[in-house]
């Protein structure tokens, strides 16, 4: 990024493609992007020196048809496979290298292992060093390598012999290119910029720059940025892609930012450069993994390991959904936890290698960036119901996991709009995308409720909103949420499911007549107007009072049943427990003393003794009452 004050082209909004080269050590992976290009990848000294890539280098260049195309050179030594990771991880099109003078080896084959489980979209062979061979070896090599390629992404790509030094083949190899990127997929464009960090550095006078590959939606000069998982701020000074300044850089590309704001201490590679608030790191994730073929012994839940995602590299832990371990030829649902928060899009690919041997095991593609704390009675079930889904769709399973998300966070963990989700299925209710299930079924709960409580309290409105609030977070715990809960029962009430009067929520067949109210207050009114002698049962329905009404009086709690013939309000029994509480203790209280005490007559205070006794209060010994002993 040499020119950042360069004048700019404001209309500028180049559409690139990104390619990543592959393969062994020494197979002339650099010769050959110096040929397509005229561009050294290898920009350090020490690469120089000894002839060997190191880390990551670029390059870039047109093709024929005018599509321009980005080269991210990688190291094929082992000792650099993590530095081969970084520039690979976010790139999906590759330029595979194999000398035709020595054919397969080791890095070859984990270099087919990465870009496999990494779900390359599009590959080309290029076999170069065919100056070094006559034409039957270079016929057996082009069979020995489409032979290695079999039951791999990379199968049925085309192969090319090559040479970097003659220029032998390289019309081919260029027009082979030239195929595979018209036949690309298009990029996945989700309005969500995302800039995988590969390189941090200074420039004088320009200040901190970062390059990666951009992916997901454009980025544009003078925009606040995020730098994720740290979160920092900064202002996007200035962009370049190929050395050219722009104001808008689009997916998929190499692109080198300008940020202002940020010091480079405050970067690394592995960072994640977006919007602010569209993306968010996750230290849990779930996936699918699949072990690389040949390998040898199973992963296990034991394993430490080293994930590798976009150019992020993080300790990891795998807990395998119904397996203990996996073996190659399997696939197994799993939840991965890794050491440092990680930015993943559903859909990304990753890379497992063993920690200890430094070797590549396996691959998995990301289902769930923000799974549940518990993953439930069959997590794998849940996890085979979201492969294959579309991104809309997979949203609205994601709301249909966790019962109910809050709008703005479905943009966060899925790229899509809460109308898109809507549209598959789930119910939006006042900030929130709630599942049909959770609402069908919290008005399943409520209407029981109700209908249990309209059953025992006939003469009573309904219950009050506060208890109905509690109701739904015991039906779901998501509900527990009182803002979900109050736009649940919004819901519910405008659905004519139930009824909502103030603070009180009803069914809507349910009426507390004003008559039953007012016999009620009668009830109550007698029966309190005669003590501590009121009227007993029978004389109460003799006076008018239906034994219906008096249920459900006393089960409103305004009178208390001492027995089948006795009624008494609660004020009465108040004081007969003050007393049995006063004089309770031994020698203990006799029906006489009680009865004296408590003003009334045996026909009264002998029940309201066996109503104590029954209720655990008191205990019967021989002629007197003692309290019971707690």
């Amino acid at each position: 990024m040499s020119a950042l004050s360069e004048s700019r082209n404001p209309g500028a909004t180049r559409s690139l493609q990104v390619v990543a080269t592959a393969g062994h050590v020494d197979h002339g992976k650099s010769a050959l992007i110096l040929r397509l290009t005229g561009m050294d990848p290898d920009r350090l000294a020490e690469e120089k020196r000894r002839g060997l890539t190191i880390d990551l280098g670029f390059a870039w260049t047109a093709l024929p048809s005018g599509q321009e195309i980005g080269f991210v050179d990688v190291p094929g030594h082992e000792r650099f496979v993590r530095n081969m990771l970084a520039g690979v991880g976010p790139v999906r099109l590759v330029l595979f290298v194999v000398a035709a003078d020595e054919g397969w080896k080791p890095q070859s084959e984990e270099h087919l292992q990465i870009v496999d489980v990494l779900g390359a979209h599009g590959a080309v062979v290029a076999l170069t060093k065919r100056d070094l061979v006559d034409e039957p070896a270079i016929q057996a090599r082009t069979l020995e390598v489409r032979g290695r390629l079999e039951d791999t992404r990379l199968a049925g790509s085309a192969i090319v012999a090559c040479s970097a030094s003659t220029g032998e083949g390289m019309e081919q190899l260029i027009g082979a290119l030239d195929h595979m990127v018209g036949n690309a997929p298009r990029p996945d464009s989700t309005g969500r910029p995302r800039l995988f960090v590969d390189r941090v550095f200074t420039i004088k006078g320009a200040g901190t720059v970062v390059t990666g590959t951009l992916t997901g939606g454009p980025i544009a000069v003078g925009q606040e940025a995020e730098v994720l998982p740290p979160g920092h701020r900064a202002r996007i000074r200035g962009l370049q892609t190929h050395k050219r300044s722009l104001e808008v850089a689009q997916p998929v590309s190499r692109v080198a930012v300008n940020l202002t704001g940020l010091p480079t201490s405050e970067l690394e590679r592995g960072d994640v450069l977006g919007l602010p608030g569209q993306w968010r790191g996750t230290s849990v994730f779930e996936a699918w993994v699949r072990p690389v073929r040949g390998l040898d012994h199973p992963l296990t839940h034991r394993g430490a390991y080293k994930l590798y995602a976009g150019s992020a590299e993080r300790d990891a832990r795998i807990r395998f959904h119904g397996a203990s371990e996996l073996r190659t030829g399997e696939r197994a649902f799993a939840r991965i936890t890794v050491s440092r928060p990680v930015v993943l899009d559903l859909g990304d690919s990753f890379v497992l290698r063993e920690a200890g041997r430094q070797q590549t095991v396996a691959g998995g593609e990301v289902l769930d960036t923000d799974p549940p704390a518990r993953p439930g009675p069959d997590p794998a079930a849940r996890l085979r119901a979201r492969i294959g889904l579309d991104r809309a769709t997979l949203a609205c399973r994601t709301v249909i996991d966790r019962g109910a998300i809050r709008t703005p966070e479905i943009a966060v963990l899925a790229g899509v709009t809460p109308e898109e989700v809507a549209a598959h299925g789930a119910v939006r209710l006042e900030g929130w995308l709630v599942a049909p299930d959770v609402l069908q079924g919290a008005a399943g709960e409520l209407s029981a409720a109700l209908r249990a409580y309209h059953s025992k309290h006939p003469l009573r409105p309904g219950f009050e909103v506060s208890e109905a609030r509690v109701l739904l977070g015991q039906h779901h715990r998501v509900l527990s949420d009182p803002g979900l809960a109050e736009a649940v029962l919004g819901s519910l009430a405008a659905s004519g499911a139930i009824v909502r009067e103030g603070a009180v929520v009803r069914l809507p067949e349910h009426r507390a007549s004003t008559t039953g109210r007012e016999d009620a207050d009668r009830l109550v009114a007698a029966v309190e107007g005669g003590e501590p002698t009121p009227p007993t049962v029978r004389e109460l329905v003799a006076a008018g009072f239906g034994p219906e009404l008096i249920r459900a009086v006393c089960a409103d709690g305004r009178l208390v049943r001492i027995s089948q013939e006795i009624v008494i309000g609660p004020t009465m029994l108040a004081r007969a427990e003050h007393l049995v509480r006063a004089h309770g203790a031994p020698p203990g209280l006799t029906v006489s003393g009680f009865r004296e005490a408590l003003g009334t007559s045996r026909k009264y205070a002998l029940p309201i003794l066996e109503f104590f006794d029954a209720s655990g209060l008191t205990r019967r010994q021989g002629d007197v009452r003692l309290l019971r002993a707690r």
